[in-house]
């Protein structure tokens, strides 16, 4: 199609445009003559009609413009088309004219003229507008070839064919953009065949363009100044907005290519007509977001990044904008975040939780993400944490210091390697190209690196103020050892930092050698190795470890680590000197003497063929070997390994009746290496030891002895960071068939479950292992005859559910039936029940997945639970097992159908005259339904007398079946003599003969001839509470001294439950006696530590739980009595004395209470060496100890007091951290034994404990923590008056602490707050109430021995007091809720009508809205507090638990005032972030918080002082983001959205508000027309609707 062709084609479509575009060019001055190259373009058919509008010689006047179009208009019939057209003309004008000042102002006139009589439809030309300058901008580049007309030639006929968005003026592949043509009034035309070669190069040009930019850009503001006059739609407003912002946040970024370097953006500054467009475009902004229209909120300004342009122009204007911009930001965020957010750092006494899910991520890792320590608020208030933005804190910041006052703090208390591992950033040395970025991580590697440095600073300062912290070192060098191996820490600049710090700012403290004994530590590590050969600066980083030396000069040259530093440097020098020989120069005599030394010694000892004897060793010979640990490792570890096979072999008989081929050849005992011994060794000796005895343990013909099993254990125990492995994947990955060798596995399981237990729930590891254990018992559970595998990973995995602590899931998967047994999954339901009611549902996400999890169990489950199980249980569990079909009577019904064949077919097998060929019949012939009720038939013929039965067929039968079966069998034959129970006694036969006869035969089960295992039975009979003489049985089997008399024998064996400090020999018990025929029957492997009374250490703690349910209170006290020995065997017995206290809380008598701890040894508390002491409070024996529990008077407030001093000295991280402000002194003063009072505070101030020490609960922060909740559960004294005393003492703390810390006293009032309540006020305090003005609390030496300043210590007390309350059940949160309600609606500020309203508000603005307020001055208000105690009650309350928290608000309404209004929203600001992926309950809480609006400024509401809308502006902020952060589900990005729910619920909420309110809040609606949500958004409201 030729030219001419083309152009009667545009012609035909579009008749009108020529005319709309000859109209506006004759009143522009334009020529509208065409050119002589235009006639070609003239449509073939010269006849065809020409509509054309009149045409004059000069520009007609303004005013006759309408009248004109008007004309024009009339000749067109397709109304639509010409209105587009025009729309379209007029954008192509506005673009080309807009550097055309009388031009522009006529557009002006025209689009203001065409507006007034409706014809310009603003919602369809702004977007078109504004999509078309920023085309013509992008157009606008360098590498222009030509240019359009100068502005003087008129716009062609055929000039924009299309919409601008389709133009080919602008989307050509090389356009020639109208902007450059674009010049002043009267400028020379420049030919459109003008080569531009040199347009890019010329200033002058560029200069040009720029001016033409912002002449369009005011041209446009303008316009859109005038739409913004007619009623125009929220998206339009949208589209305005994001444009303005755009051009704001961009306005030094130039069309031309960016700035020359000689024209650097510092030296350039802003012209006219930048400024001009830029002012322009701030009236448009302004104008948007002014209140009295709200098209756009305020909030949509907030949450750009306006204020963080790099050049922000020398304009005041725009000044006054980013002003605002942070002051509302910094109001808003203020909501959001706690007070003394700055403080708030983990404890390691308990999980923390984010405030955000990450649904996103699977698995695992989704749950170890909910434990990250910290979070770092963002500009918008909003928690944030990773990688990127760790690296993004500045050294100095308070962010920075919050994050190392966590690490110094978690080398003070050694969280897990876990932890570590999920937080650390891999040193940037050894992150490998292309690595992801950690999404878990919160700090770098050079917050690890000071933190590190300080800790070495700490100790150093600790030694030489001679206070013995040894034990300090050997638990930081092993977290040193595991950073440095991870890769946390990079050894060269490590090493670089730590000299010029030693040098510079603490020269004066390196005075020993253990800084060199810290790096002989890790000179084996690879990257340590690895540095120390190829790095470029190995040769100065060895000088530098060398300048570390010291000549150690002990007061007790014999004392083992005496010994050890005098000689380490030796060691280092020879360990070095092998890496490189260049460093002989800086050696000196007496290093190499004393390496001598240390080989002559060796010599000696090692010569002929006596054996060391490490159990006689003196305290030199002990520190002689741990330096030969440092130079010889390997001859160290053959050493060990020698002793302990030093008593030879010997061949182990399990039974009488042996075959040769049957017998083991089994190492004879020794005595274990002592853990004072092995401490000292050097941590790689550790690992080869490890290695070595895993070699012996788990790959040798040869049994190991027990001395062997609990070395390895111990060597776990002491180093669990540099040590652990996970067991099973560590043999797997050794050798994928080892497991399945005979011995291996019972040998590997043992050891977990009697030794290591506790170290896999302190490692995270407790639901890997449950998931690996029960793999083995999915394997075997339906395999005949593999009993003592089978029960005994039954029995591990029993102990791991009861271990943890939070929501797991029964499959790692997540998916499918579960692989438990009968058994597990009652226990598992158990667990749930205890953790949820105890510690409660740590994330949203747990709360759904919880019903999954129920149904896995349930399916595959046939039990039961009691009415009075169920009414102890959590409401969430018990409605879903309360609607459950009991199965009983279907079980008797089978009983009964079988019953007579399966009779008959036991008399065949237990008559004293059976038939031997008929047990083979029977095994392989007989029914499923006929063998599960085998056990059942057996009893049923004993008849009370089991002398009755052939018990030896019996047992061949059970030792025949699966375990599946055997359990099956104990289930049916518990629901089968309790029914026949019943139906004997309708029979007229006594209760007691019948209870008599059942356990006689039940005990012939279990010990007599040892035919089932006991710890089944006895949970069988424990399920069954709902019989009525199911726990009677129980009962009297556990009082049965047979039993008894085994329990004894065991604890009699096993020696004592400090297993790890037993330095005698191990005696090994034979098998039949360990396990009992059943179990042993077909076994040869020898045991360990198992023994069927063990078995029952999970099971009795189970046992009380159940008594206590049924109100057997006494049976429950006799039972505990008699086996609290026993108990004292369990790993995790503190544990489970602070979960039944809190299970039970409220329902135990006080005697009860008392027994439950003497579980843990309570009457020789004080009397036990402070290594194992708990530590409880001195004076609290005696408050648990009254006579009459009923008048019992309430502890006073100095034992409160002493409670949370305990807490903020060992559980909370301490202020002062910063290893270059403690003093010796204070040092000296943390470590020295308190002065004893009647509340002295619980520390035991010996310093640091070893994990071993405290293997439950596993940190001495949960220890400290834990002990003060058993401590307030065990008061005989009720949740009210506790929480008041704590409350009290958070209230008046500050005055308190004031008062008492020697002269200091409250700042002078300000002068801008001359009525802000001051603690030194009595007023401020207890105004119009009796209670007095200080809280009773006598803290003389509280404030001087916590090395705190008084103001920073009530900061740490209200952090205390939140943390600890938030362990405490659900009834203490009620009352806190009901007193801190109580407290703030009395407060005098509140209560005092007088008071006006700028007073008011200068109090509430000065207690609530600066975080840092008690930190920073003397003065504190009771308000101030309390909402610091929420705050830090919330952040440590599991999800579930903060359902609760509505009920503080509900307390304090009707709300009256907008004081109490913010007060509100202050408390429950911060929870709305938590609650992000919890919707409905975040849904509550917004709603609850919009009818606290609703109180203030409702339709109907009066208040006192009319209140401007204005005035909650920076709520009304906090509003619209927290909804946009719970739309996106974590911090808000340029793309999140609201919910279309939530916009319904505020929608409905803001019917109920003023007018002027609810025009702020317009946009929170579903409403298309009113909300540029819902506009934005279209689809997501219609979804909703």
């Amino acid at each position: 199609m030729d030219q001419n062709q083309r152009a009667s084609r545009v012609y035909q479509l579009q008749p009108n445009r020529t005319a709309i575009i000859d109209l506006f060019n004759l009143y522009l001055g334009r020529n509208s003559q065409q050119k002589p190259e235009d006639s070609a373009r003239e449509p073939p058919n010269k006849t065809q009609k020409r509509v054309t509008a009149l045409n004059r010689e000069l520009p007609p006047r303004n005013e006759q413009f309408l009248s004109d179009f008007g004309q024009l208009q009339s000749q067109f019939q397709d109304q639509d088309q010409l209105r587009a057209t025009t729309e379209s003309v007029l954008i192509s004008l506005v673009v080309q004219c807009c550097s055309h000042s009388p031009r522009a102002e006529f557009l002006l006139f025209a689009l203001r003229s065409l507006s007034s009589i409706n014809y310009i439809n603003w919602d369809t030309l702004l977007p078109s507008l504004l999509s078309s300058v920023s085309n013509a901008e992008n157009s606008a580049g360098p590498m222009n070839q030509a240019i359009a007309s100068a502005s003087t030639t008129p716009l062609s006929q055929t000039g924009i064919l299309t919409s601008p968005n389709n133009s080919s003026n602008f989307q050509s592949s090389n356009p020639a953009s109208p902007l450059p043509s674009i010049q002043g009034f009267g400028s020379p035309a420049q030919s459109a065949t003008e080569p531009l070669s040199t347009a890019a190069q010329s200033p002058t040009k560029s200069s040009i363009r720029d001016n033409a930019i912002s002449s369009l850009r005011q041209l446009c503001c303008k316009i859109v100044l005038m739409a913004l006059e007619y009623n125009i739609k929220p998206v339009t407003h949208a589209e305005i907005f994001n444009h303005m912002l755009n051009w704001l946040v961009n306005w030094d970024q130039r069309q031309h290519g960016g700035l020359d370097e000689s024209d650097g953006a510092k030296s350039w500054r802003p012209d006219k007509a930048v400024i001009d467009w830029l002012h322009s475009c701030l009236d448009v902004i302004w104008l948007l977001v002014e209140e009295d229209k709200c098209r756009v909120p305020f909030y949509e300004i907030l949450r750009t990044g306006l204020q963080f342009i790099e050049n922000i122009p020398d304009d005041e204007a725009l000044f006054t904008l980013i002003l605002e911009i942070h002051r509302r930001r910094d109001m808003m965020a203020m909501h959001m975040q706690m007070l003394d957010q700055h403080l708030h750092c983990p404890a390691f006494g308990t999980h923390r939780f984010l405030p955000q899910a990450f649904t996103s991520i699977p698995g695992e890792g989704a749950a170890n993400l909910r434990y990250s320590p910290i979070t770092y608020p963002s500009v918008l208030g909003e928690p944030l944490h990773g990688e990127e933005l760790a690296n993004s804190i500045q050294r100095g910041s308070l962010d920075w210091e919050r994050a190392l006052r966590c690490i110094r703090h978690a080398f003070r208390t050694s969280p897990s390697p876990d932890w570590w591992r999920r937080v650390l950033l891999l040193a940037p040395a050894y992150r490998q190209a292309g690595q992801p970025p950690s999404l878990g991580a919160v700090f770098t590697y050079d917050m690890i690196c000071e933190a590190t440095i300080d800790r070495i600073v700490e100790l150093l300062k600790l030694t030489n103020s001679e206070v013995n912290c040894w034990q300090e070192w050997l638990v930081f060098s092993d977290i040193f050892y595991f950073l440095m191996k991870s890769g946390c820490i990079d050894f060269v600049d490590f090493v670089d930092k730590l000299v010029s710090r030693l040098t510079e700012c603490d020269h004066h403290i390196l005075r020993t050698n253990h800084v060199t004994w810290l790096l002989a530590q890790i000179i084996r590590v690879e990257l340590v190795l690895n540095a120390l050969n190829t790095d470029p600066r190995k040769m100065e980083t060895t000088v530098k470890i060398l300048s570390f030396h010291r000549e150690d000069r002990s007061s007790d040259p014999n004392h083992p680590q005496s010994i050890l530093l005098d000689y380490i440097s030796s060691c280092q020098n020879l360990r070095i000197y092998s890496i490189n020989t260049a460093i002989r120069d800086h050696t000196n005599n007496e290093q190499l003497q004393k390496g001598k030394q240390i080989d002559g010694w060796w010599r000696q000892v090692s010569k002929g063929e006596r054996m060391m004897d490490y159990m006689s060793l003196d305290d030199r010979s002990i520190g002689m070997f741990w330096v030969v640990s440092y130079t010889m490792t390997q001859p160290a570890c053959e050493t060990v390994m020698n002793w302990l096979t030093s008593a030879g072999v010997t061949d182990y008989l399990p039974g009488p009746n042996v075959a040769p081929n049957e017998r083991y050849t089994v190492l004879r005992e020794t005595s274990p290496l002592p853990i004072s011994l092995l401490s000292g060794l050097s941590i790689h000796l550790l690992c080869k030891l490890a290695q070595q005895m895993e070699e012996s343990l788990f790959s040798s013909q040869v049994v190991p002895s027990i001395a062997m099993v609990e070395t390895y254990a111990r060597l776990m125990l002491i180093a669990p960071h540099s040590l652990f492995r996970s067991l099973f994947s560590h043999l797997a990955q050794r050798n994928p068939t080892l497991l399945s060798k005979p011995g291996v596995s019972l040998l590997a399981v043992e050891i977990l479950n009697y030794r290591l237990l506790p170290l896999y729930r302190y490692q995270g590891k407790s639901k890997s292992l449950m998931y690996d254990v029960t793999k083995i018992i999915s394997a075997l559970k339906g395999k005949r005859g593999d009993h003592r595998l089978f029960r005994l990973a039954e029995n591990l995995c029993m102990n791991l559910i009861l271990s943890l602590r939070d929501f797991f899931l029964v499959k790692k998967e997540g998916k499918g039936p579960t692989e438990f047994t009968e058994t597990l999954n009652r226990i598992t339901i158990s667990s749930l029940a205890i953790i949820i009611k105890t510690r409660g549902i740590a994330e949203a996400d747990h709360m759904l997945l919880i019903q999954t999890m129920l149904e896995q169990i349930l399916g595959n489950s046939q039990h039961t639970w009691s009415e009075r199980t169920l009414r102890y249980y959590p409401a969430l569990l018990r409605e879903a097992l309360i609607g459950r079909m009991d199965k009983r009577s279907l079980a008797i019904q089978a009983w009964q159908q079988v019953e007579t064949t399966v009779i008959n077919q036991c008399t065949q097998l237990f008559s004293p005259s059976a038939d031997p060929t008929y047990f083979m019949t029977y095994i392989g012939h007989s029914f499923p339904q006929h063998r599960q009720h085998l056990c059942a038939g057996a009893w049923i013929l004993m008849q009370g007398h089991p002398e009755n039965i052939n018990s030896a067929n019996l047992a061949r039968v059970l030792r025949e079946f699966s375990p599946e079966e055997v359990t099956l069998n104990i289930y049916t034959m518990v629901d089968v003599l309790l029914h026949h129970i019943h139906v004997e006694l309708q029979h007229g036969h006594s209760l007691q003969d019948l209870l008599l006869k059942a356990c006689a035969n039940l005990a012939f089960f279990m010990w007599t001839h040892e035919l089932l295992p006991m710890d089944i039975l006895l949970l069988a009979l424990t399920d069954r509470d709902d019989d009525p003489y199911a726990l009677h049985i129980v009962i009297s089997l556990l009082d049965k001294q047979e039993l008894q008399q085994r329990v004894k024998l065991f604890c009699m064996n096993r020696g004592p439950p400090e297993h790890w400090l037993y330095s005698g020999t191990f005696k090994r018990v034979e098998l039949q006696k360990a396990l009992g025929n059943h179990l042993s029957w077909k076994e040869r492997y020898p045991t360990f530590f198992d023994d069927v009374a063990a078995r029952l250490l999970p099971v009795i703690p189970l046992i009380i739980y159940r008594l206590i349910e049924n109100d057997a209170m006494d049976p429950a006290d006799r039972i505990l009595d008699k086996y609290s020995s026993f108990l004292a065997y369990h790993p995790l017995r503190f544990t489970f004395v602070r979960d039944i206290l809190a299970y039970f809380y409220a329902h135990l008598p006080g005697k009860l209470i008392v027994r439950i701890l003497s579980v843990l040894d309570l009457s020789k508390v004080q009397k036990l060496p402070k290594s194992s002491m708990i530590p409880f409070s001195e004076s609290f024996p005696h408050h648990i100890s009254s006579s009459n529990p009923a008048i019992c008077p309430l502890p006073p407030p100095d034992y409160f007091a002493a409670l949370l001093f305990g807490i903020v000295n060992n559980v909370i991280p301490p202020l002062n951290t910063n290893s270059k402000e403690i003093s010796s002194t204070s040092l000296r003063s943390q470590h020295k034994s308190p002065p004893t009072s009647q509340s002295r505070l619980p520390n035991t101030s010996d310093g640091q404990k070893s994990f071993y020490q405290i293997q439950d609960p596993g940190t001495y922060t949960q220890l400290v923590l834990d002990t003060a909740v058993i401590e307030i559960l065990s008061l005989p004294v009720s949740p009210s008056q506790i929480v008041s005393s704590l409350v009290q003492i958070v209230v008046h703390i500050q005055p308190t602490l004031i008062q008492s810390s020697n002269g200091l006293h409250s700042s002078p009032s300000n002068a801008i707050l001359p009525n802000s309540p001051s603690g030194g006020s009595t007023d401020s305090m207890s105004a119009g109430r009796s209670t007095p003005s200080t809280s009773g609390v006598n803290t003389t030496n509280f404030v001087s021995r916590s090395g705190c300043t008084s103001q920073q210590l009530s900061c740490l007390l209200i952090q205390a007091c939140g943390l600890l309350l938030a362990q405490l059940p659900l009834d203490f949160h009620s009352q806190l809720y009901m007193e801190a309600s109580r407290l703030i609606k009395d407060s005098w500020w509140l209560t005092d009508g007088k008071r006006s309203k700028g007073e008011l508000d200068s109090a509430v603005g000065y207690a609530l809205l600066d975080p840092t307020w008690a930190a920073q001055d003397n003065t504190s208000t009771a308000i101030g507090n309390i909402v610091a105690l929420l705050h830090s009650f919330f952040s440590n309350l599991p999800q579930e638990w903060l359902e609760g928290t509505h009920v503080i608000i509900k307390h304090l309404r009707p709300i009256t005032s907008v004081a109490m209004l913010r007060i509100a929203f202050r408390i429950m600001g911060p929870l709305l972030l938590r609650l992000a992926g919890a919707h409905s309950l975040f849904n509550k809480t917004l709603q609850l918080l919009l009818n606290t609006m609703v109180d203030v400024f409702g339709r109907n509401s009066q208040p006192s002082i009319p209140v401007e809308a204005s005035e909650i502006a920076d709520l009304i902020d906090f509003l619209h983001h927290v909804v946009h952060y719970e739309g996106q589900g974590g911090p808000v990005q340029s793309n999140s959205k609201p919910r279309p729910e939530v916009l319904a619920l505020c929608g409905r909420a803001a019917e109920n508000l003023r007018p002027d309110i609810q025009h702020l809040l317009s946009h929170l609606k579903p409403d298309m027309s009113s909300s540029i949500y819902a506009a934005t958004y279209p689809k997501m409201v219609q979804n909703s609707a």
